[in-house]
């Protein structure tokens, strides 16, 4: 298999991150990939692990590189090595409770006290101030309780399982970037302090699009996005399946076929499925497509520029040409399995993100392996008490050009930890404000200025929010960006401490770089929607939007990387990010053999239940419960209390009693909510964790919608402001760049900008 892609730094080369001390005590996934960002960013890890030296194959991906050593909490002599180590450390990551955490003294008040430099970055299953924070840390029971695994649909009715560990994903973003904003702040502070995230904030960010409420909605925010629109997923003659993106009818094959069936066959047969606003011709499409091979509709579409892809096996895109060219696959030389592939960094930043070498061996703690430092961290001074405390980003100030949700998704979560952004979008509106809930989802605190990029009246006040922006960030497919002056290496000219970031579909190298890519498409490139549907049935697309969530994150990491480098070199620097690039390290699960075969994984049952009897969903006599039994002691617990048909033993028992009989066990498992929408936004126990935010929008008057994504303690976030109007800002904001009224209103009368009222919304 070719792995050539771009050139690796040897492991001795520094970078972004070099000479940052980090200690990773995780024993999950998310943690454990926050931590592997970090290091291949740059910083020193110790991994501190009481596994064995037999890691399944996820964590002898995410833990690859860092200095693992063996760590006994309960031993006075591996706990004192550890509490030199904090005292020399910038960042310590870890996955315990609340209680768990007071009761080994890693509590966030006492690791600060001790070494007021450090962050300290726990991911847990709730937040810290929610009635299950010390409840287990468990994927599937936290989106469970949520009422989560109710948003997706089946091929059945009911809650499913989700088979994508899509909020430990999140998770890890989430914490990779609060813990970049945290040392920004520090350097501008001086003082470390903590920044904390949770499985439950992570698995709300997909639901910012649907779980919202508001005073006055409009019927297109009331209605939001239906959980059982068609998804245009559709089976070739071969039998495989292919996702099609939007309307396929242009393309000369489709056309065609439309044509040969006519209108009154087309209408009858398009009658048989709900209507979908992505095709109008849906059951067409379905009828059309399988008359051909899935890669002969894939090689056409593609030729006529046609967002579409086949749906995948799991670990088939490591063969993947694009993947290979941007450097999202790489040759890892496992000490165990040996020459393997593997995800690579997905970020492209300089100094370039890599690799640091295979899983190490476990060895004892060292107290030497970090030496004191010439100005140790605990003589930092505090935040003097006079000034008010910022927000880890106040000042830096974002210009959004993006569309969709990749691009807007991540400058809403600057915005949320203290930036300033300016959303500019072309005077008809981005074109996702006609999906109003979602669109809201992607754009808080903002403000939003109408300006219609590529007219040569527009030019200057772009040139002017270029001068005025630390950071310039879309999603816009690179030709189109040349095209309104928006390509990085034309906004960076004469700008040299600019932070030009860009998203793209499947990457900046390779022949597909400027494709047209999304989310359901990376799903099935990378072989989700083939294992969310379950052993036998057809694929399924989670509904989630989690490939845009993820290159969002992994976008605002690289930004917050380049932002880190210019406080150091004064430089900015253009930095990319893909859809592609953030889906593929989810393969983590499986990797590549020498062999070019694939390391064993689990699989959904058929009925979309669950992985094993004891990690899966139960129906009850009256709803469902989630178990999610981990370790020898707690799965043998389930199977004797659940003996001997566990399916059969919940459906005879009330969905509360079966709960209350197995905690008493001892064993994992929390009722699983449905239709949680409204609940969820009413619920009190949210609202004093910080997962409501609340504002009040130009149009829909008192807007509700999920709140906070992380707790950074001292420091405050900017969730207040609401997302903005169509040309809200339009007349502020180039008031702010310089611009007389009567520029202005020349502006407003030629329609390359417009302004907002209550008149014409």
């Amino acid at each position: 298999m070719n792995t050539a892609g771009p050139a690796r730094l040897a492991a001795s080369d520094p970078g972004i991150l070099d000479g940052l001390r980090v200690i990773d005590l995780c024993t999950g996934l998310a943690g454990s990939a926050a931590a592997l960002a970090l290091s291949e960013a740059g910083a020193d890890v110790l991994k501190l692990s009481m596994r064995g030296t037999a890691e399944e194959v996820l964590f002898r991906v995410l833990d690859r590189g860092k200095r693992r050593m063996r760590l006994d909490l309960h031993r006075v002599d591996h706990f004192g090595i550890l509490d030199t180590w904090l005292t020399r450390a910038d960042v310590l990551l870890h996955d315990f409770t609340p209680a768990q955490a007071l009761a080994l003294g890693l509590d966030d008040e006492r690791l600060t006290a001790r070494n007021p430099a450090l962050i300290v970055a726990p991911i847990t299953g709730w937040p810290a101030r929610h009635p299950l924070a010390d409840a287990p840390g468990r994927e599937t029971l936290v989106l469970a309780r949520l009422g989560i695994l109710d948003e997706q649909p089946g091929h059945r009715a009911g809650p499913v399982f989700i088979r994508m560990p899509f909020a430990s994903w999140i998770a890890s973003g989430l914490c990779a970037v609060g813990v970049m904003a945290r040392l920004l702040a520090r350097d501008r502070d001086g003082r470390g302090g903590v920044v904390r995230t949770s499985l439950a904030q992570a698995a709300l960010v997909p639901m910012t699009m649907h779980w919202a409420r508001a005073e006055k909605p409009s019927p297109a925010f009331a209605k939001g996005l239906d959980k059982t629109l068609p998804i245009p997923l559709h089976q070739a003659s071969d039998g495989r399946w292919i996702h099609v993106h939007y309307s396929p009818d242009a393309a000369p094959w489709m056309a065609e076929g439309l044509a040969a069936m006519g209108p009154v066959a087309v209408a009858q047969v398009n009658a048989e499925f709900p209507p979908s606003h992505v095709a109008p011709n849906f059951g067409a499409n379905r009828r059309i497509i399988a008359t051909r091979p899935a890669q002969a509709w894939a090689d056409h579409f593609w030729a006529y520029d046609v967002a579409a892809q086949p749906a995948a096996e799991f670990g088939a895109i490591y063969g993947d040409e694009q993947a290979q060219a941007n450097g999202y696959v790489v040759m890892v030389q496992d000490p165990q399995l040996g020459a393997t592939l593997q995800p690579g960094p997905a970020i492209a930043v300089q100094p370039p993100a890599r690799v640091r070498g295979p899983l190490q061996a476990l060895s004892m703690p060292d107290p030497s392996i970090w030496p004191e430092r010439p100005v140790p961290l605990s003589t930092w001074h505090h935040h003097a008490h006079d000034q008010p405390l910022q927000a880890p980003l106040e000042g830096l100030n974002v210009l959004d050009l993006g569309a969709y949700l990749a691009g807007p998704f991540a400058c809403m979560l600057l915005a949320d930890l203290g930036a300033d952004v300016i959303k500019v979008e072309p005077p008809g509106g981005d074109a996702m404000r006609r999906l109003e809930r979602a669109f809201a989802g992607t754009q808080r605190g903002k403000r939003g200025l109408a300006l219609k990029l590529g007219t040569p009246a527009a030019q200057p006040v772009l040139q002017a929010l270029a001068d005025w922006a630390d950071v310039v960030h879309h999603n816009v497919r690179l030709p189109a960006a040349r095209k309104l002056g928006i390509a990085p290496e034309q906004l960076c000219v004469g700008r040299p401490q600019l932070v030009c970031t860009h998203v793209s579909a499947y990457g900046p190298s390779g022949r597909r770089a400027d494709w047209p890519g999304f989310d359901q498409l990376m799903q099935a490139a990378c072989g989700w929607e083939i294992e969310c549907g379950g052993a036998g049935n057809p694929p399924m697309w989670l509904r989630f939007g989690v490939g845009d969530h993820l290159a969002a994150l992994s976008s605002v990491f690289a930004t917050l990387l380049a932002l880190y480098q210019r406080h150091r070199t004064g430089q900015g620097q253009a930095v990319a990010t893909s859809l592609l690039g953030a889906m593929l390290m989810t393969e983590a699960e499986v990797v590549v053999k020498p062999d070019g075969g694939l390391t064993a994984m689990a699989h959904l049952d058929r009925d979309q239940c669950g992985l094993s009897a004891t990690h899966r969903l139960y129906r009850c006599s009256d709803g469902w419960l989630a178990v999610q039994a981990q370790g020898e002691v707690e799965q043998a617990a389930f199977e004797h209390t659940a003996a001997p048909d566990a399916t059969a033993w919940a459906a005879a028992r009330a969905r509360d009693e079966a709960v209350a009989i197995l905690r008493q066990a001892g064993v994992a498992c929390e009722p699983l909510l449905e239709a949680q929408a409204e609940p969820f936004l009413a619920d009190a126990d949210h609202a004093a964790a910080g997962l409501h935010a609340h504002s009040h929008h130009a149009q829909y008057g008192a807007l509700q919608q999920v709140g906070q994504l992380w707790d950074f303690g001292d420091l405050p976030l900017a969730i207040g402001r609401p997302p903005p109007a169509l040309g809200e800002h339009s007349v502020a904001v180039l008031q702010q760049l310089g611009w007389p009224p009567e520029a202005i209103d020349a502006l407003m009368r030629s329609g390359v900008s417009c302004q907002w009222s209550a008149d014409t919304a």
